[in-house]
């Protein structure tokens, strides 16, 4: 059913209402509904339309209480039986009511006729499901005719940038029962930048005509493109998997001709690829920021007396329909004194059927430098309508600007008055005479064979010996892996520890044991030259008492080591703290590095 407008005037809602399209021969509802009780119903013109029953008038009434405020509604019905007598389209007129003395017209609805489908005689197939190819699943005998999908778009040859309304479309003959979907896959919008329109989840279907025949009509998909090359830009097909309820007549037994079964069946269903032929945009503007569509510009400042080295703030609103949220901020020409920053972006935008609308605001942020007067001028904003294939300039207003010295301007007072207008021609024309002094030498004259040139010479020579001989020492050492890993035990197990006191400061108990037997390991590892992959706690205790280690130390190693891992797999059956076990590994390391040579 299609609602049009609603009449309305001092709150009385008249309303048409009946289907978009029939078929000759359909009966069919045209009801008439109102808010009010009325009297003296006209109605308009329906002479091609047989009106076979009416008025069937009826009323309802809802009391509703929110928050303790009662409201009362009621609703007042006028229904009529018609049935389509030729082909055409056909426009009814506005009916009239009369409310309390005045007149009150309704919308006017338009309604296409179309040819009706022929009954079949009893026992036969349609003509259509006989001779039309059906789906891909095997055993369906659903026409392609009868079910199928398609991707509309409302033009096909467009600009660079300018917006399409495409909608995938299911259509379904009347003698088809839907069951459902199963497999959807959604087409591809390659070359494009897309914006979807909010459809409902559950799909509703009105009808519609296509090719003269009536369908039921689901709406998939709506989506706003936006093409970003040129040529032709091809939309892939649009798949769907529809559930389809089959009746499947037995014919086994004498009682079983009197009763019908009934299977689903999965028909596939493809679209067809749809070609967009999109042109580039002739002769771009230098100052042409990429907005395609019809806009409106307006701008705000946000104060016109400002003190040096105060921010101030220019707002660009665009307004209109096109392609919003791809319009690039455009360049305005501030004086040379002020420090600009990039502009901000925020949009505000409504993707529905009539195009992506709503605004974009560009906020430019700079500070004045200096005081003065200055003029920020007029922002052009340039952009391309499609409606008159020309490009248009919209202009904002010019702003006087007066910037008066601010407390923390640092410039001195003889140059308070100067800014970067004004001595940007410096240098040019006039040199200032050097003032400082220089030292003066008689001609012929040389550095080589002085004093100074054999003293630096000599130290030259001193220092290039002593990195020598270092760099030597140090070649030697690290040629010595063992003695390498030796001398930065230490400082690998404090690094460890000191990760576990950060996690000891932080209560983060197994973060904490875990960095602590990390911390011992790698330094046994380092100071006895044995890869961490074989020590284990009788090689470690061996290798240290050969080393000269007491065996009091080794000991509390071992302790300290099953002390962690208990705390660690164990917690709430552990004794001791972890500040216990942070001194007891720095006190035993501390040990190992003066017994160990």
């Amino acid at each position: 059913m299609f609602a049009g407008y609603l009449g309305m005037a001092d709150n009385i809602h008249f309303t048409m209402e009946g289907p978009q399209a029939v078929a000759v021969g359909d009966q069919f509802r045209l009801g008439f509904t109102l808010n009010e009780s009325g009297t003296d119903l006209q109605l308009p013109d329906l002479s091609n339309f047989d009106v076979l029953m009416g008025p069937t008038t009826s009323q309802s009434s809802s009391i509703q209480i929110i928050n303790g405020k009662t409201t009362q509604s009621s609703s007042f019905s006028y229904m009529f039986i018609l049935r389509a007598k030729k082909e055409g389209k056909f426009t009814i007129r506005p009916a009239s009511i009369k409310v309390g003395g005045k007149m009150y017209e309704s919308n006017e609805l338009t309604i296409q006729v179309v040819k009706g489908q022929p009954q079949p005689a009893a026992g036969q197939q349609p003509t259509s499901q006989k001779n039309a190819q059906t789906t891909e699943t095997p055993g369906s005998t659903i026409s392609k005719d009868n079910l199928f999908v398609r991707v509309a778009v409302d033009k096909t040859n467009v600009s660079k940038g300018e917006q399409i309304l495409s909608t995938v479309k299911l259509y379904i003959s009347q003698n088809v029962p839907l069951n459902g979907f199963d497999e959807v896959k959604l087409p591809s919008y390659e070359g494009f930048w897309t914006k979807d329109i909010e459809v409902p989840t559950q799909v509703s279907f009105t009808r519609e005509v296509y090719d003269g025949k009536i369908y039921q009509v689901g709406i998939l998909k709506k989506t706003i493109l936006f093409p970003q090359q040129v040529g032709t830009i091809r939309i892939n097909p649009f798949e769907i998997t529809c559930l389809v309820r089959q009746r499947v007549k037995q014919q086994q037994g004498f009682f079983d001709d009197f009763f019908d079964n009934y299977r689903v069946v999965k028909a596939k269903v493809i679209s067809d690829p749809v070609s967009i032929q999109v042109k580039d945009l002739p002769n771009q503007p230098g100052n042409f920021s990429g907005a395609v569509g019809n806009f409106s510009v307006s701008s705000s400042l946000d104060k016109t007396n400002v003190k040096s080295n105060e921010a101030v703030t220019l707002k660009l609103n665009v307004n209109g329909s096109g392609n919003l949220t791809l319009i690039k901020a455009p360049k305005i020409e501030l004086p040379q004194d002020f420090e600009a920053y990039e502009p901000k972006t925020s949009d505000r935008v409504i993707a529905s059927d009539n195009g992506l609308n709503g605004s974009v605001t560009f906020e430019y942020l700079f500070i004045p430098r200096f005081a003065g007067n200055f003029t920020i001028p007029a922002i052009e904003f340039v952009f391309f309508n499609p409606a008159t294939h020309q490009f248009e300039t919209r202009t904002t207003e010019a702003y006087k600007l007066h910037v008066d010295k601010g407390s923390d301007d640092s410039n001195s007072s003889v140059v308070s008055s100067f800014s970067k207008e004004d001595v940007k021609m410096i240098g040019k024309d006039i040199r200032f005479i050097k003032q400082n002094k220089t030292v003066l030498k008689p001609k012929g004259t040389s550095f080589f064979g002085t004093f100074e040139f054999y003293s630096i010479y000599i130290l030259s020579l001193i220092a290039f010996v002593v990195v020598y001989v270092i760099n030597r020492k140090k070649i030697k050492e690290n040629a010595n892996l063992v003695l390498v890993r030796n001398k930065r035990a230490n400082k690998v197990a404090l690094k460890h520890l000191k990760a576990a006191s950060v996690f000891l400061k932080n209560n983060q108990a197994e973060q904490f044991y875990e960095s602590v037997i990390k911390a011992l390991w790698g330094y046994l590892s380092d100071k006895l030259s044995i890869p961490v992959a074989d020590l284990s706690r009788e090689k470690a205790s061996s290798s240290l008492l050969a080393k000269g280690v007491n065996q009091d130390a080794v000991t509390e190693l071992i302790r300290i080591i099953d002390d962690c891992e208990f705390a660690r797999y164990a917690p709430a059956a552990f004794a001791g703290t972890m500040i216990e076990i942070y001194d007891g590994a720095a006190r035993v390391m501390g040990i190992f590095e003066k017994q160990i040579k």
